[in-house]
């Protein structure tokens, strides 16, 4: 996702270039597609069986993509009618004369320029808060984790949303990386004092239906992967290209808020039905 952001640099205007990164985040990055596929996998594609169960789930997370992709264009709209008005740029793309790519140049300029700074920005939030997360799970006060009494705290508006505290736990302690926030969900779950990692899909579909997940669950999980705050490094990144803090928040809230009341509007039509 970060560089998805760093990529709206060759947006000349420097209003459709805050557009493009704010509304970066509507958009799964690699970190997010596990988590959404494995979701849809459990709880849509176990409503049939063989080809039909794959090509149900792949539906399940097409539909999410496409709804990342609406939003995204209604969101610009409402920006450059509002925070960002302005007069619409013409966009002109400048193809270079082509030229034999010299492989070793190529590679370092990789490693330096990409890996290696992105890996440094995540270590520099990754590092401290993986300390916090294995404090939270392993001290006790009143025979329950610091963990769990957040978890407990944060329940009831999660259920507005369809979800449970530690759901909703794992998704702001998964602030470093999305790739943890099922580790942390299994983690609570189990009472392990550590981050979980389970490869069999069925093991982990009964340890999520053993803890009161259902249909409605999975797919406000799935909305709320889509349509949450970007990832540490992201929003580095964002305080980088934009120079201040401000835009950073912003594209933290802005799709954070958009994810909440689409939950809750999920949830309130799910019981108007059932």
């Amino acid at each position: 996702m970060q560089h998805g952001v760093v990529g709206c640099r060759i947006i000349d205007s420097p209003r459709e270039r805050l557009i493009a990164i704010l509304t970066n985040a509507f958009v799964p990055c690699n970190g997010r597609f596990p988590f959404l596929i494995t979701i849809a996998s459990i709880f849509i594609g176990s409503i049939t069986t063989g080809l039909k169960a794959s090509l149900l789930s792949t539906l399940a997370v097409l539909l999410v993509i496409l709804l990342g992709i609406y939003l995204t264009l209604v969101v610009s709209k409402i920006l450059s009618k509002t925070i960002l008005k302005g007069l619409p740029s013409s966009f002109i793309l400048e193809l270079p004369p082509y030229r034999k790519p010299q492989i070793g140049k190529v590679i370092v300029r990789s490693l330096l320029d990409r890996t290696i700074y992105v890996l440094g920005r995540a270590i520099a939030v990754a590092a401290p808060v993986g300390i916090v997360i294995w404090l939270f799970a392993n001290i006790n006060i009143c025979g329950a984790s610091i963990l769990t009494h957040i978890a407990l705290f944060l329940d009831p508006f999660a259920r507005l949303m369809g979800l449970d505290g530690y759901i909703l736990t794992a998704f702001i302690l998964g602030l470093p990386a999305n790739e943890i926030v099922l580790p942390i969900i299994l983690m609570s779950y189990m009472a392990k004092g550590s981050l979980v990692h389970l490869e069999d899909i069925y093991m982990i579909g009964n340890i999520l239906v053993q803890n009161g997940w259902t249909i409605l669950t999975a797919i406000n999980v799935m909305i709320f992967t889509l349509l949450h705050f970007p990832c540490s490094t992201t929003l580095l990144t964002i305080k980088k290209e934009t120079g201040s803090w401000k835009w950073a928040i912003i594209s933290f809230l802005l799709p954070t808020a958009c994810g909440i009341i689409i939950c809750m509007c999920t949830t309130l039509i799910y019981h108007m039905i059932i």
